[in-house]
């Protein structure tokens, strides 16, 4: 288990690097994180959902994703609730203090949920690369704690603690996670990993041996922070990091930051085009310099349409469109782009309709059941243009209104119709993913054709996590103790 001092001190970048040695090294590695609270999902094979970190690491293992690697996730919707998701299926919104303090619902035993996927799992595979989550010393949420120790205590796993130097306190933050522990939960700490460290290595040696001092336990690995490696991330704290201005590029594609913005992993292969700078933003006049507006999709279609006009963001977008500029929705995007959005159900919360913004002839109702799969479609627009790949996770139908033609974005091979298309600067998809393919993001720029290259050259997005998997592995296995490590996990035969 890859245990933290903190939340976002690397452990799921660094849990992927070794889904991808251990397969590199001949063995048959899995992830497994027993709860995840994060709004960035991936849709499995079988049509289920799990957290996306789970995702890539599997796609690191070589493995198709499936819900026994994230048995239970937690999909924010406010500052005190969230939807449950357990193996793969939505059973409800809960109260956070509920599910810490009471249990998320009186007929489930969670514990014994999230153990049982990890035994299927373990009788598969070999490693089983397991994540904790958060920090490990939270102690007044110890005996609620789904996913740390006591995780670790049900499958023998040997704990290795990750932390973030580059914060600052690192003494304190590791020595403290592991002088919290019960005595038996502080033994099986069998390493340390510091990452994210910035400078000269031999600068640390002191502190290296400094912290084994005081720990009793090795240090496995100083892992140097590299910008250049880009792995999918888990949640918004990674969004912190992106473009958040325009820059005057030839061409600027704004991604509209909604409160609850769900599933930006959508935008990396549109980020690495050089043919275009995209940024994220909330702010109205950074909106006006786009040439692409994408509103993303969001946990709360509702909440987020009502917070767009609060912003005069609506005004912004709706502007933009008037003026010529593209705008493009997915998933909740597309939802707010159409005449209304209603909610008779409260699948959402109390408010059972808004307007929408009117830009596409289409209504959307929330509805309990969530749709969840894995999709090939052509575009309907470029129908000989081949097989393209997304994923679909969203809540509610959208159908056309009044008078409107049938316009999809895209045919599906199930033969279902996807998405709405006014036009080339104007249309709506629930496909995720879709931006992943080259064909659709030509289609995008197309318009854009005498202030661009089409024909110029961007990467194959699967061969291109292809090879960043490869490049973490390298870097991870250059800094850290891979033979110490491997007789950690031998140890107990």
């Amino acid at each position: 288990m890859l245990a933290g001092t903190g939340s976002d001190v690397g452990k799921s970048v660094i849990a992927t690097a070794l889904c991808r040695i251990f397969l590199q090294d001949g063995y048959h590695p899995a992830p497994f994180k027993a709860q995840n609270m994060a709004l960035n999902s991936y849709a499995t094979p079988d049509g289920l959902e799990i957290g996306r970190a789970q995702a890539v690491q599997a796609e690191a293992a070589g493995l198709p994703c499936h819900t026994d690697m994230n048995p239970l996730l937690l999909k924010p919707q406010s500052d005190h609730t969230s939807q449950v998701v357990l193996h793969g299926r939505p059973i409800g919104n809960r109260d956070a203090y509920d599910f810490w303090r009471k249990g998320a619902s009186g007929d489930i035993d969670f514990r014994k949920e999230v153990c049982d996927a990890y035994d299927r799992l373990a009788a598969s595979y070999n490693p089983i690369v397991m994540e904790g989550a958060g920090s490990i010393s939270e102690i007044n949420l110890r005996d609620h704690d789904l996913v740390n120790m006591p995780m670790a205590r049900h499958a023998g796993a040997d704990v290795i603690l990750v932390a973030d130097i580059d914060r600052g306190g690192v003494f304190a933050s590791v020595y403290g996670s592991i002088a919290l522990q019960t005595p038996e939960d502080k033994g099986r700490i069998k390493g340390i990993i510091i990452n994210k460290f910035r400078g000269d290595l031999r600068l640390f040696d002191e502190g290296r041996r400094m912290l084994e001092d005081i720990c009793r336990v090795p240090v496995l690995g100083v892992i140097p922070y590299v910008k250049d490696i880009h792995i999918e991330g888990e949640d918004s704290v990674a969004l912190d990091h992106k473009n958040v201005k325009p820059e005057g590029a030839q061409l600027e594609v704004a991604v509209v930051r909604l409160p609850h913005l769900s599933n930006y992993t959508d935008f990396d292969m549109l980020e690495l085009d050089h043919r275009v700078h995209l940024y994220y933003t909330a702010e109205a006049a950074d909106l006006g310099s786009a040439d692409i507006i994408i509103l993303p999709g969001t946990k709360s279609t509702l909440s987020d349409l009502q917070w767009l006009r609060e912003k005069r963001l609506s005004e912004a977008i709706l502007r933009a469109h008037r003026e010529g500029h593209t705008v493009l929705g997915i998933c909740g995007g597309y939802q707010m782009m159409g005449v209304e959005v209603m909610d008779p159900e409260h699948v959402e919360g109390s408010q059972e309709r808004l307007p929408g913004l009117g830009l596409l002839p289409v209504s959307t109702t929330m509805s309990g059941e969530k749709v969840t799969r894995q999709t090939t479609f052509r575009l309907a627009m470029q129908p000989s243009s081949g097989q393209l790949h997304g994923y679909e996770i969203h809540m509610g139908k959208t159908i056309a209104v009044g008078e409107a033609p049938k316009s999809p974005v895209a045919l599906l091979d199930d033969g279902r119709e996807d998405g709405y298309l006014v036009s080339q600067k104007c249309m709506g998809t629930y496909l995720h993913g879709i931006l992943d393919n080259r064909t659709f993001i030509d289609y995008l720029l197309q318009s854009y054709v005498d202030r661009i290259d089409l024909s110029s050259d961007i990467p194959d997005y699967q061969t291109y996590k292809e090879e960043q998997y490869n490049l973490l592995a390298d870097h991870v296995r250059k800094y850290l103790d891979m033979d110490q490590l491997y007789k950690i996990l031998t140890s107990n035969g």
